[in-house]
């Protein structure tokens, strides 16, 4: 079950500013990428599970966390049901992440109070999603509507908090863009999640973009 509260989930979001977004069949693997971002100053971690087993794997990595990464919220990504997202929730999901609007998801989470963030692209999605409860929505995908979108809807709902995913990029001018546009956080993947030429993961890189883009994010907030 959940260790923190959606409550707790949305305010590290907003006093970070970024969730990291990452998937690995290899546990082991996704135990030193989770460490490098956590090194880096990460506090989330969307798995994004797509995947076959990719909820025994976020299974161990959730432990894995719990024992070594104090203060570290894992969450789930790309979860598409409500079965789903009830499978996840019991291995230890602190926050659940979907690519559209899902009604189902929403209801299933609500009950257990965990936090879920939907996929919305329209402003009639954004407003549903609030009905329903949603505290941060995201918006996906990112760079086709970019911080114009953001800026736009802002303006008549001031009080909606959006994160953008995809299209975000750990550098100053792609994060002064999403935050000066009134973002309260960033997701973002394989741009942070660097490689090295070979296929691996270059973990000090990995910890050195999380830190950075995190001093770039509080140098906006």
């Amino acid at each position: 079950m959940a260790q923190f509260t959606r409550i707790e989930v949305a305010q590290v979001m907003k006093e970070t500013g970024l969730v990291p977004l990452f998937f690995h069949n290899n546990i082991e693997v996704a135990k030193q990428v989770l460490k490098a971002c956590y090194d880096g100053g990460a506090r989330l971690m969307e798995f994004t599970a797509r995947g076959d087993f990719a909820h025994e794997v976020f299974g161990e990595l959730t432990k894995y966390a719990v024992s070594e990464l104090p203060g570290m919220i894992m969450g789930v990504g790309s979860v598409t049901d409500a079965a789903a997202a009830s499978l996840y929730m019991q291995l230890g999901a602190n926050f659940i992440v979907t690519p559209v609007l899902r009604e189902d998801i929403a209801v299933i989470c609500n009950r257990r109070k965990v936090m879920w963030s939907p996929g919305c692209g329209s402003l009639a999605e954004i407003a549903r999603a609030e009905e329903l409860g949603c505290e941060i929505v995201k918006l996906f995908p990112g760079g086709i509507y970019g911080p114009d979108f953001v800026k736009a809807i802002k303006g008549p709902q001031s009080w909606t908090s959006i994160m953008p995913t995809g299209g975000v990029s750990p550098t100053k001018e792609s994060l002064e863009g999403w935050f000066n546009a009134g973002v309260t956080c960033v997701g973002i993947g394989s741009k942070l999640i660097a490689k090295n030429n070979n296929g691996s993961y270059d973990l000090e890189k990995i910890k050195s973009q999380t830190k950075t883009a995190l001093d770039i994010i509080k140098s906006f907030q």
